[in-house]
């Protein structure tokens, strides 16, 4: 009987893909049908620590690339989180061509555990995991796990952040750049590029070690172009708010895009300025001690400007922080707590 039902669903599921013009698509041992959407819960452990990662499939009717798509990969970073339970409601297969994986919550356990940067599990930072480790730690096994079930089945590929919870971040969009890599950073140009940001950094990867061919590429997306595939982020939120209109612009964003990619129909809604920022600068805190910030990401600044001061643990100042390029805040650190050399800002250079 069991057997029956199995070549009855395989004739249906022809019948199907045959109406629509686009093949079943197999996840995790499950057949996704044209025009329909699929959630999945993939447990990941290390024999020790568990969790598990959310994932939705939108299956289209029509064929199309496959875009995907990782939020919560820094489990704080709640933003792009929310704008992905809102796509839920927002994509729909019926209307879609190819194919969308969006991992819903890449680093669960740091989400619910309410940890910055890191998985309270293991102490690790998945964004600086990849490709992961069959073996390895949970951390290093989420990362493998993206980088073989998710990036490598991907035409094009996204990854959604904001500011953690001492970030102050204004929104921007980012693409993967490599003088060897012409044709996919120029992909990933457009991309990043026409979803609706009035700014894009370019990540120049020319000559860093993560692109070379025996080292870790450590960054999702990253992962992602070094596999050749026109690779983009997402930077929209601050500080671990949940906002409405950041949640909204990376919705937003997140359409655009499909519309772009022709994966669905119309136009995407262009921000009528793009500033590309191809250079950034980091200014890195002289002292341990506190941080009182006199501007905000967002801010535009002069060579020279006045940006802050530190103190030590009595109230004592001891630097002054000073922007050291013409341009635009991209990051602040957020809140008072800073060590020695650490990131206190970076700001981005306007042509």
């Amino acid at each position: 009987m069991f057997r029956r039902y199995k070549i009855l669903l395989v004739i249906f599921s022809g019948i199907i893909s045959s109406a629509y013009g686009q093949s079943a698509f197999e996840f995790n041992g499950k057949t996704v049908l044209p025009g329909t959407k699929e959630h999945f819960t993939i447990d990941i452990s290390d024999g020790d620590r568990h969790t598990s990662i959310p994932i939705t499939i939108f299956h289209g009717k029509e064929e199309g690339p496959v875009l995907g798509i990782t939020a919560g990969v820094h489990g704080y970073e709640y933003a792009p989180i929310l704008a992905g339970q809102q796509l839920i409601e927002a994509i729909a297969p019926e209307e879609l061509r190819g194919t969308v994986i969006l991992v819903q919550i890449a680093g669960l356990a740091s989400f619910l555990g309410r940890s910055p940067y890191v998985n309270p599990l293991d102490g690790k930072n998945l964004n600086r995991s990849f490709p992961g480790r069959p073996n390895g730690s949970v951390t290093e096994k989420i990362a493998y796990y993206i980088s073989g079930n998710i990036i490598a089945r991907s035409d094009f590929f996204l990854d959604m952040h904001s500011g953690d919870a001492p970030e102050d971040l204004m929104p921007y969009t980012a693409y993967y750049h490599h003088d060897t890599k012409l044709e996919i950073s120029k992909i990933g140009r457009q991309m990043a590029t026409n979803m609706g940001f009035d700014h894009v950094v370019v990540f120049n990867t020319t000559g860093k070690e993560y692109m070379q061919e025996e080292s870790p590429s450590l960054y999702c997306s990253a992962e992602a172009f070094k596999r050749g595939i026109p690779a983009m982020d997402i930077e929209c939120g601050r500080l671990g708010k949940v906002e409405d209109l950041s949640i909204e612009k990376i919705r937003i964003g997140v359409m655009n895009l499909l519309r772009q990619l022709k994966m669905m129909s119309g136009r995407p809604t262009l921000s009528s300025t793009v500033n590309i920022i191809e250079e950034r600068s980091y200014i890195n805190s002289a002292e341990t001690g506190i941080f009182y910030p006199s501007k905000s990401a967002g801010d535009q600044v002069q060579k020279g400007m006045a940006l802050g001061y530190l103190t030590d643990f009595f109230g004592r100042n001891k630097k002054e922080v000073y922007a050291d390029k013409d341009g635009i805040i991209l990051f602040m650190l957020g809140t008072p707590p800073v060590s020695k050399d650490e990131t206190l800002i970076v700001i981005g250079v306007l042509k």
